[in-house]
C-alpha cells in the first residue's frame, strides 16, 4: 500500500476504538491523518503523538457532529491544514441508548439518525468537491451488523440508522464514480470497543453473560479487534488495492452474517 503514503486522511470518531486503530494504521503506512474527537481530547491527542512518534503527519481536530456548520468548518481545517483531502472515513456514530421503535419519541429519532446518518451525509457533501478539485479521492461509510440484522433488543433505531448509510454509501457510489471517488462501506460485527463495552454493561443481561452468549453465537468465538476494522478500512482506501471496488459493504464480523 505504498500510495497511501502522503494521502490525507479524516477520520471522525478517532480518540478511541476502531477510529483510533485505524487513525494508527493510516499512520504505519505514512499517511498524513486528520483525527477528529468530539469530546475526548486528550485521547485524540495521544493517538496524534503516537502517529508523529511514528514519522507521520497528524493534527487532532474537535467538532460535535450534530452540528452540520461545525462539520462545514471541520472539512475546510482539514484541507486549509493538509491542502486536499484524499481520503473520508465516516467512523463516528452509536446507539446513544436503547429504546423500543415502539416507544421511540420524534426527538430520539432525530437524536440517533442526526448523529449517526446526517453527519455521514454533510461530511460527504463538504468533501466532494473536493475530491473533484484534485481528481478523486475514496470515502468509506462504517455502517454495522445491525443493518444486515434489524438489531439487538433496543437497538431498533441504531439499526435503522446504519441500514440508511449502506444504501446511501451505493448510492453516492453511482453519483461520484465518473469522478475518480469511490465510495465504500464497511460493516463491523461486534467489536471489543469501549462503546460496545459501555451498552453492553447497560443491558438487562450482565456484561459477562452478553458476551459469553455473544461469543456463542459468532463463527470465529471471539469478538473482533479494532485492528482488524483497520486493516479492511486500509484496502478500501489504497487504489493499489481496490481501484476497481466501489459501492460495495464488506463485513467484518467473525462470519456472524453468512447467511
Amino acid at each position: 500500500m505504498n500510495d497511501l503514503k502522503n494521502k490525507v486522511v479524516l477520520i471522525t470518531g478517532a480518540s478511541s476504538g476502531i477510529g483510533a486503530a485505524t487513525a494508527l494504521a493510516f499512520g504505519r503506512y505514512g499517511a498524513c491523518v486528520a483525527v477528529h474527537y468530539r469530546s475526548q481530547r486528550d485521547a485524540a491527542l495521544s493517538v496524534v503523538a503516537q502517529i508523529q512518534a511514528a514519522g507521520s503527519s497528524a493534527e487532532a481536530f474537535g467538532c460535535d457532529v450534530m452540528d452540520s456548520t461545525q462539520l462545514v468548518r471541520l472539512v475546510q481545517a482539514v484541507h486549509a491544514r493538509f491542502g486536499r483531502i484524499d481520503v473520508l472515513i465516516n467512523n463516528v456514530g452509536g446507539m446513544m441508548r436503547r429504546i423500543a421503535l415502539s416507544e421511540a419519541s420524534d426527538a430520539a429519532i432525530d437524536e440517533v439518525f442526526h448523529f449517526n446518518a446526517r453527519s455521514m451525509m454533510v461530511l460527504c457533501r463538504e468533501v466532494i468537491p473536493h475530491m473533484r478539485a484534485q481528481g478523486g479521492g475514496s470515502i468509506i461509510n462504517i455502517t454495522s451488523q445491525a443493518a444486515h440484522t434489524g438489531g439487538t433488543r433496543g437497538a431498533g433505531l441504531y439499526a435503522a440508522s446504519k441500514s440508511y448509510i449502506t444504501t446511501y454509501t451505493k448510492g453516492l457510489a453511482r453519483e461520484v464514480v465518473r469522478d475518480g471517488i469511490r465510495v465504500n462501506a464497511m460493516a463491523p460485527g461486534v467489536i471489543d470497543t469501549p462503546i460496545h463495552a459501555a451498552h453492553a454493561s447497560n443491558s438487562v443481561t450482565s456484561k459477562d453473560d452478553l458476551q459469553a452468549k455473544l461469543k456463542k453465537s459468532i463463527p470465529m468465538g471471539r469478538l473482533g479487534r479494532p485492528e482488524e476494522c483497520a486493516g479492511v478500512l486500509l484496502f478500501l482506501a489504497s487504489d493499489e488495492l481496490s481501484s476497481y471496488v466501489t459501492g460495495q459493504t464488506i463485513g467484518v464480523n467473525g462470519g456472524s452474517t453468512m447467511a
